[in-house]
Parts: structure tokens; C-alpha cells; sequence
């Protein structure tokens, strides 16, 4: 079992809904330390690809990509779920579905900061259905960028989102796969070796 699994066993809670709280350590009281530990997991998988941005969805992913972003070296872009008036640019859109809020929302980025030929490396700390992951795929595409892989700290295996994506040939890497979350506890997907 990786040190996330473990952390979450120990931290995490379950409530109804089949929400996994991690609140105290990845998404809202953040542990800096330890998401530069998951950061280091995402550049030994993902570093040969040398993306030159790292991107996200506001807001809880924030953290854990901002420290992502720092150890590569690169800048860090989110898409943003409002349009403000300090967004110009040009903006790319996506229209997802998000499981949190359950609701129809709008993914608006500058393409004043995403460009064609861009390498982007997307990191979330959640995947349930990845509609916000196919979301910034979209997104990435308009601007003529290269997706190059997408790293995820907490996937529900159960949902769907991560096998739909590795099944379109994208490199989707999960720090820990969540195979069940019910009164039960939670199961791990197993890790394949080699």
C-alpha cells in the first residue's frame, strides 16, 4: 500500500453519497509536504514527456498542482468555473457535467496563456466520471496544445472516468485507485507491476 492509500485509511472519511473526505491533508487544510511527495510520484512517471505547463480545474486541485508545477519548473494555468472581467484573451470553452456540484458548468481559459505546441500536463486531486479532465482535454485541442498525460491523486475506480480515459489512449496515472467506498470502508484497485 503507497503512502496516499495509507493516509487515507487513516484520515479519510466516508459520507453519504459515496464522498471520500480527504479535507484535512489534500483539499482544503493542505499538508505542503506531503503533496510535494505525490508532485515527486507525478514527475517520476511523467517527467520524460517535459511538459512546459502544468493545468488544472479550480479549485481544489489548486494546491496539489500549484506543487506539481513547482517541481517540474514549469507555469501553472486553471481553468476557471466563472468568467470575471480580468479573463481576456481569447477564451477557450468546455461545458462539463461536475459530480460535485451536480450541475452543468462552463470551463473558461485565456488563450492568451495556452498555446499551440504547448506540452500540458493536467493534475487534479479528484476523478470521479472525468468530465473535468474530458473537459480540459477539449480545452487543450482547441488551442492546438498536446495533452501529454494526466496525473490524478484520488481516483473512484467504481465511476468510470480513469478506464475511459486510459481506453482512449491517454496517460492517465492515479496515485491511488478506489476500487469501493460503502459503509464498508474502501478498497484499493491493486497496482500492476512492471
Amino acid at each position: 500500500m503507497n503512502a496516499l492509500e495509507e493516509r487515507i485509511l487513516k484520515e479519510g472519511r466516508l459520507l453519504p453519497g459515496n464522498i471520500v473526505k480527504v479535507d484535512g491533508f489534500l483539499n482544503h487544510r493542505v499538508d505542503v509536504g506531503f503533496l510535494r511527495e505525490l508532485a515527486r510520484e507525478f514527475k517520476a512517471h511523467f517527467g520524460e514527456k517535459k511538459p512546459n505547463l502544468i493545468m488544472t480545474v479550480e479549485a481544489s486541485g489548486i494546491p496539489l498542482a500549484t506543487v506539481c508545477a513547482e517541481e517540474f519548473g514549469v507555469p501553472l494555468l486553471f481553468a476557471k468555473k466563472a468568467k470575471s472581467d480580468n479573463i481576456e484573451g481569447g477564451l477557450l470553452t468546455s461545458e462539463i457535467m461536475s459530480y460535485t456540484y451536480n450541475k452543468k458548468v462552463t470551463l473558461i481559459v485565456s488563450g492568451e496563456w495556452l498555446n499551440e505546441g504547448d506540452r500540458v500536463l493536467v493534475i487534479d486531486d479528484f476523478m470521479a466520471r472525468g468530465e473535468a479532465m474530458r473537459g480540459l482535454a477539449k480545452i487543450i485541442e482547441q488551442a492546438g496544445a498536446e495533452l501529454i498525460g494526466i496525473g490524478i491523486a484520488i481516483e473512484k475506480g467504481y465511476q468510470g472516468g480513469g478506464d475511459g480515459l486510459r481506453s482512449s489512449g491517454i496517460d492517465c496515472y492515479s496515485l491511488a485507485i478506489i476500487e469501493e467506498s460503502s459503509g464498508g470502508g474502501i478498497r484499493f484497485r491493486e497496482r500492476e507491476l512492471g
